[in-house]
């Protein structure tokens, strides 16, 4: 359909006596930014590949942009942008010559210096890439990525390495990207970048999508109860709840005012991640005890 840039059915990959992937389908609209998150091995890193056009699928049907990436054109590939986990770099050459050297590679190239400004790296456009930091590294895959201005670009871990000041730019770079109608396929393991960024969310684990829909909504996440939490003659106590305006109110009547320590929260992304791949017991997720506030 004219308005759905990936389209997976039945997807299945084996390794030997391994099942990495087992009958995935999933659906990405044209234009939204959609994050796959999933433990290590979960099976998120062979999808992406299979869409990609780097590994191929033992059954199943895959179409991005209209096309099996199992059978991919030149065409097709000048259409999509890649940023792999890893990456090989031209060691010698600076940071321009590489972003231009690639620019070539593409009818429809971005201007090279304007992408090296996006990924913040003007001030090191002329470095060999053999003297940049593993994270500064990291943003020259981010420019070799989106400089043929891609229709569909997939990202993966692809801030691995930034300090908070150059995930931020990354981030807006992302936001950008998206308002000028790019679509993004993004796998990382940050999942405030996949709040901050994705309109959707796939969680895969053993090989199966788990839950899929927006950040807030993810795994019954604005439907869950509340965590109302206070302090109580020196001990702390808990309550899930439907209805934590009416606890809080109880609350503040039996102390007279002010709860002591009062805190109400609902389930973070994490909180509802951690649940959703079967978290070991043992784990920091919260649990909330079932006192009664009275």
């Amino acid at each position: 359909m004219e308005d759905t840039a990936v389209r997976v059915r039945g997807l299945t990959k084996r390794y030997g006596d391994v099942q990495a992937v087992g009958g995935i389908d999933l659906d990405i609209r044209a234009g939204e930014v959609f994050a796959i998150l999933g433990p290590n091995g979960a099976g998120k890193s062979t999808t992406v590949e299979i869409m990609e056009g780097h590994r191929t699928r033992d059954a199943g049907e895959v179409s991005v942009l209209g096309v099996d990436p199992g059978r991919p054109t030149r065409a097709w590939r000048s259409r999509i942008g890649i940023v792999l986990q890893t990456a090989d770099d031209v060691a010698e050459a600076t940071v321009r010559e590489t972003v231009r050297h690639f620019a070539g590679y593409y009818p429809g190239a971005k201007d090279p210096d304007e992408v090296i400004e996006q990924v913040g790296l003007m001030e090191k456009a002329d470095q060999r890439i053999r003297k940049l930091s593993g994270g500064q590294r990291r943003r020259v895959d981010v420019a070799l990525g989106v400089i043929g201005d891609p229709e569909l670009l997939f990202l993966d871990e692809p801030t691995t390495g930034f300090d908070p000041e150059a995930r931020r730019r990354f981030w807006e770079l992302i936001e950008g990207l998206a308002r000028d109608g790019t679509t993004i396929v993004l796998t990382t393991h940050y999942l405030d970048e996949a709040e901050a960024l994705a309109d959707r969310v796939a969680v895969v684990a053993g090989g199966r999508i788990v839950a899929e829909g927006e950040p807030k909504t993810l795994g019954g996440r604005a439907t869950a109860k509340a965590l109302v939490s206070w302090s109580d003659a020196g001990e702390r106590r808990s309550l899930e709840t439907d209805t934590p305006t009416r606890t809080v109110l109880e609350l503040t009547h039996r102390f007279d005012g002010e709860v002591p320590g009062l805190a109400v929260t609902r389930p973070t992304l994490e909180d509802v991640y951690l649940r959703l791949i079967e978290t070991p017991a043992g784990s920091s997720s919260v649990r909330a005890s079932t006192d009664s506030p009275r």
